[in-house]
Order: structure tokens, then sequence, then C-alpha cells
């Protein structure tokens, strides 16, 4: 046995996770997997060894994706892989539409925009990297991988909504970008489930106990149990809805989060981190608003008697009112809440913002270990 697989030819594939984030993390879980889905669906005649890297803390937004291959061949080139492929998190465009992988058999290069391929990232990338890998030796004419030895299944028939464009520039050149409609919104949501949300609503824990404190006293103000029964049900959405903006506004604005384009960013990509960054933060300040009014009910059941009410209200009273009153005393918290999230630490609320990634920290490159 050792000797027959001694005699298999062997081919080093690399994968390459910039920024070493959230790229990472579906990188790590990919490694273990790849070489046995490579096996079955490119050549099980060939010995299949993958590698696993860590690329620039933020990978070059000026160049677009070409400038990402150029980095990700020599890296290539450098750890002496046959194949590279790269998983990032940067939208990706051309053409005005969302670019979802390009490879290059010139460069034995691949790369995959995370966000592009919407909220099922795991399984779509699962589906697409043999692919890819396939694609890139194929046209790089590699002997190891005979042309006619495997059905190349193309990254267009396994996601729904991707199209298969040549590139004109020079042969080998191969893209595979989404419909301008369907695209764009799976971008859109594909940034925020690569922004982690639920990060973001950790990173204001002290904004919503500070706002339970406010509605715990708030609940003992029969000013407020008649204002809420005097409000309509269109006021109430206007006060929940400005409290909600309003956190989400100062939130960017006191930590910083809003990206301008400069040298580095162009202005396309810096509306796309701002989009991302507001739609992570509106997320979470909902799931917020949600869990305080899910509080504020059981408070109000448990501490105001319903004959109490009913004498403050000069009505008979049911869950209804108790449901508006927990609705206008969580906006209300809420409006509170906005002028203590200054207090939230810094670098979790500013890992809400798209395209921010810090230093690294834990990660360590496979070639300085």
């Amino acid at each position: 046995m050792a000797t027959s697989d001694q005699r298999r030819p062997e081919i080093v594939v690399g994968l390459v996770a910039t920024p070493p984030d959230y790229p990472a993390q579906v990188v790590a879980r990919l490694t273990a997997e790849l070489a046995d889905r490579l096996a079955e669906r490119v050549d099980a005649d060939v010995r299949w060894i993958v590698r696993e890297g860590w690329g620039e803390v933020a990978p070059r937004r000026d160049g677009g994706v070409e400038a990402l291959l150029d980095d990700l061949a020599r890296r290539r080139a450098d750890a002496r892989w046959d194949v590279a492929i790269c998983l990032t998190d940067l939208p990706l465009h051309t053409k005005r539409v969302p670019l979802v992988a390009q490879a290059s058999a010139r460069r034995r290069v691949a790369m995959v925009s995370l966000p592009a391929l919407g909220l099922g990232q795991l399984r779509a990338v699962r589906a697409a990297i043999p692919g890819l890998v396939g694609r890139v030796l194929t046209d790089a004419s590699d002997e190891r991988v005979p042309p006619a030895g495997w059905a190349l299944a193309e990254l267009s028939g396994q996601v729904a909504a991707i199209h298969r464009v040549v590139g004109g520039a020079d042969a080998g050149e191969l893209g595979y970008v989404a419909s301008r409609l369907i695209g764009r919104v799976r971008l859109v949501t594909g940034m925020v489930r690569a922004n982690r949300p639920g990060r973001a609503l950790l990173g204001l824990s002290k904004l919503l106990v500070g706002a339970f404190g406010t509605a715990a006293f708030a609940l003992t103000t029969d000013t407020i149990w008649q204002m809420g029964d005097a409000l309509g049900g269109l006021r109430l959405t206007v006060v929940m809805l400005l409290g909600l903006t309003g956190l989400v506004a100062w939130l960017i604005v006191a930590h910083d989060l809003w990206k301008k384009p400069d040298r580095e960013t162009p202005a396309e990509l810096a509306r796309l981190f701002n989009l991302g960054t507001v739609l992570t933060l509106t997320l979470a300040t909902t799931v917020s608003y949600l869990v305080l009014f899910a509080g504020t009910i059981l408070a109000a059941a448990l501490l105001i008697d319903t004959s109490v009410l009913e004498q403050t209200l000069q009505r008979r009273v049911g869950v209804t009112d108790y449901l508006i009153l927990a609705w206008i005393i969580s906006s209300l918290a809420t409006v509170g809440g906005t002028i203590g999230s200054g207090l939230e630490d810094e670098e979790t609320v500013r890992a809400a913002a798209y395209g921010y990634h810090p230093e690294p920290g834990g990660w360590r490159d496979e070639k300085d270990a």
C-alpha cells in the first residue's frame, strides 16, 4: 500500500484566508475534508495534499481581483504549492455585477468571494473549490490530471443565479458572476453573514443592561402608563423607529465606523462596507430591542397588578395594554440606552464595521510555525 501511494502523483493545494478573520474559520473547516472531496470530484488517482495559510490582515482593495490574484500567485510560488485558492470576505465587482469567483490557469490560482455566495457560504464553498481546482489544473494542462479523466462540475451549476464569463485578456482566465439583481441581494446578505452580527449583539451587552435599568424605572411611573394609553400605534411605531435609528447612528458616529473613500478603498467598495456595517448594527440592535421588549413584558406582568393599572387608566385592561406598555417603555429605554452606548468596548463595537480587521493576534501563518 505504501509503495502504491508513492507511485501516485502528488498535488499540493493551498488554501489562503484573507483577511485572517471569518475566512480563516471557513478555511479551517475545509482543510480536513478537502483532500477527500478532490479525490472524489477531480481525480482519485492523485494524492492530494492540502495546506492552509493566512493572507494579509487587510487585502489590497484598490487593485480589485487582479491584485488579489497576483498576491496569491506570489504566495503560491513561495510556498511551492501546485494550486492556490483564496477565500476572502472582500466584495468584488466586475462590470457593476458581483464577482463570485475567478480562476487563472496562467497563475495557477483561484479566488472565491464569500459574501457573493449569500447565506449558505460553507455549503457553496464545499461545492465550488473542487471544481475550481480541477478547472485550473485542466486549463494549465497539468499532466497529472487528465482532462478526460473527470467530469468538470461548474460553479454555475452548483450555485443558483451564477453565470460563467470568459476573461478576454488571456486564455485560462475564467470568472463567475452573479446576476445583477439577485446577485446584489445575495452579496448584501452574505456581507452581513460574514460580519457575524451575533458578535455585535454581544458587544451591546452593556447597553442592553442599561436599557433594562431604564425600563425598570419607567415601569414604576404611572405617567408612562398614561402616555402609552394615549399614543396610537402609528406614533408608537415612530418612537420605536426613531430610537433604533438614533442608536445605530450614535454607534457609527461615536465609534467612527463610517468608511470614507480613500486611495486604498474606492467609492463603490466604501459604500458596500458602510451598507454592511449599517445592516449588521441594525440587525443587532433590533434583536436587542426584542430581548428588551420580552423582558419588559415579563417585568410588567410581575410588578404591575391589573387593578393598579385599571385604577390609573380608569378602564378595564387586558393583555394588549401590557403589550403597549412594554412597547413604549422599550422604545424610551432604547433612546436612553443610546446615550450610554459610548461606554461600550471600542474593539468589540468596531468589529461590527465591515472592512475593519484588527491585528490577528492569535492567528499564525503555518510557514512561521
